[in-house]
């Protein structure tokens, strides 16, 4: 990039459109660039798949809705956007990266770092995750009621008015995410908000739902105040994010460290009676609680698994049995991924120390699966009330406990073998995005995925008792053995250890 492309002397779009080129071709010049075709090509075939999905139930409502109500289908539609913006921001919580941007090589050129946060703001804005449930919207606007009162342009109008506010839930997803990554307290943004908003849904009157029937009916009738009152606060939005982000990509590229003095700073001495695998379980806490992204992570995963554990436990929310096993699932799965999604990804910016033992990546390996074993307790204690409030049974909870330590942890510790990519420790908004290699992108999605698939096929088949037990005897089984397959994930991962060193250094 020359000084002629810089800020100062090019024009907004030109600016952009430079950036985006050039961040095309470093991911063209990446070394992991032809093994994160593959990982992509999953991602598209998933895609493609919920969209088929929407599709179907999108049609499926139109139908349903215009011959079971006294309302207009988009009327009744309406009323309940604001489901689809919870189920949105859910999704968008547990899948949907933060944008990156790697900025560091820009600052040797007079290029504004408010245009390098702009540029960010609009590659969110514009991300294919914003457009997904349209594939539901375009189907259900067209097979209702809306073409035979409004035709063509109120069909064009109103799914631009819903995108323009998935757009809007996007930047207020990112909001959220920003700041919970710095403080787990902001937790609470989103609870109020959203949870505020269905507190008055379901015991106060229906003013919430008049408010979104006339806006939906307004991105049908083309209305001037509805598609500003939605860019209004698209803007609105925007400027708090860019606020928040300048902030923080300026405290992350000047490594700004926390000035407050730590009186005791533990060492975890309780490991010390357990040689060299204790030691890399102290040293896989202090990881986890003394970086920020780790300790982010893991204080984001963790507020969810609280949240979830108390709805499921005191409210009827998630009575249903598959919303109940979903989340009881996902509260044993949830902080096995924080440390096993990207395993060895952290250890990679200092593998070289790692190698000059020759059993200490073993012991790193059986220490970082007993870490996942301790940390899958605490959904295990935090779920408990929910079996005593008969919500789920024990037999469930242990069930799921040892098919998660076990099968999906060794499905997920696979992923040693094939990692050569590091991540940074303390660098969230300003540097270089790592997703990990194509296997681990895989299993991260499918961890969820498979036991809910197994649970429910084979109750179809055998019951959901003899299920629940066949789970139970094979996870058990898989943590009797753990040893044995750690050893052998060890022995792969050294046949081919300095192809992954070759990547961990390029990727640093």
């Amino acid at each position: 990039m020359t000084t002629k492309t810089s800020s100062t002397t090019m024009p907004m779009f030109a600016f952009f459109r430079e950036l985006r080129r050039q961040l095309k071709l470093s991911a063209k010049r990446h070394p992991m660039y032809d093994q994160n075709k593959f990982g992509k090509i999953m991602m598209y075939f998933a895609g493609v798949f919920w969209a088929g999905y929407l599709m179907f139930f999108g049609s499926l409502l139109a139908f349903a809705m215009n011959s079971s109500s006294n309302m207009e289908s988009y009327h009744l539609m309406n009323k309940y956007l604001l489901v689809f913006l919870i189920l949105d921001f859910l999704l968008r919580f547990m899948a949907q990266p933060l944008p990156t941007q790697e900025m560091k090589p820009y600052l040797l050129l007079p290029v504004k770092r408010n245009r390098l946060i702009d540029f960010l703001l609009i590659r969110s804005g514009m991300s294919g995750a914003n457009t997904i449930w349209l594939f539901f919207f375009v189907p259900f606007a067209m097979l209702c009621t809306i073409p035979r009162y409004f035709g063509f342009t109120g069909i064009i109008s109103y799914i631009i008015g819903v995108w323009l506010l998935f757009i809007f839930n996007n930047y207020f997803t990112l909001l959220c995410r920003t700041l919970m990554k710095e403080k787990i307290w902001w937790i609470g943004l989103p609870v109020v908000v959203y949870g505020g908003l269905v507190t008055w849904l379901i015991v106060g009157d229906d003013s919430l739902q008049r408010l979104f029937m006339n806006l939906g009916e307004g991105y049908i009738m083309t209305s001037p105040w509805a598609f500003l009152l939605t860019i209004a606060l698209i803007v609105g939005m925007w400027m708090i994010d860019r606020t928040v982000l300048t902030g923080l990509v300026h405290s992350e590229l000047t490594k700004q460290a926390d000035t407050k003095k730590q009186e005791k700073v533990s060492e975890y001495k309780i490991f010390d009676k357990y040689g060299e695998v204790g030691e890399y379980m102290r040293l896989e806490l202090k990881l986890t609680f003394r970086n920020k992204r780790p300790k982010a992570s893991f204080n984001m995963i963790g507020g969810m698994v609280i949240i979830f554990s108390i709805l499921l436990s005191f409210t009827d929310i998630y009575n249903g049995a598959f919303m109940s096993n979903f989340i009881a699932i996902y509260n044993f799965s949830a902080f096995g991924l924080v440390s096993l999604a990207q395993v060895m990804s952290y250890e990679g910016n200092y593998i070289d120390g790692l190698m000059t033992r020759k059993e200490s990546v073993y012991s790193l390996l059986r220490a970082k699966y007993y870490m996942s074993v301790l940390f899958s307790l605490i959904p295990l204690i935090l779920t408990l009330p929910a079996a005593f409030t008969d919500k789920v049974s024990f037999l469930q909870l242990f069930a799921y406990l040892f098919f998660v330590i076990g099968f999906i942890h060794f499905m997920l510790f696979q992923g040693v073998v094939y990692c050569n990519k590091s991540a940074p420790l303390n660098e969230n908004m300003s540097g270089r995005q790592n997703s990990g290699t194509a296997y681990q992108q895989v299993m991260s999605l499918t961890s969820f995925g498979l036991p809910l698939a197994v649970y429910f096929g084979l109750s179809a088949l055998i019951g959901e008792t003899v299920t629940l037990w066949i789970l139970l005897v094979m996870g058990i089984l898989f943590v009797l053995t753990s040893t044995w397959w750690i050893k052998n994930i060890y022995n792969r991962f050294m046949a081919r250890r300095y192809r992954n060193m070759e990547g961990f250094r390029d990727t640093k």
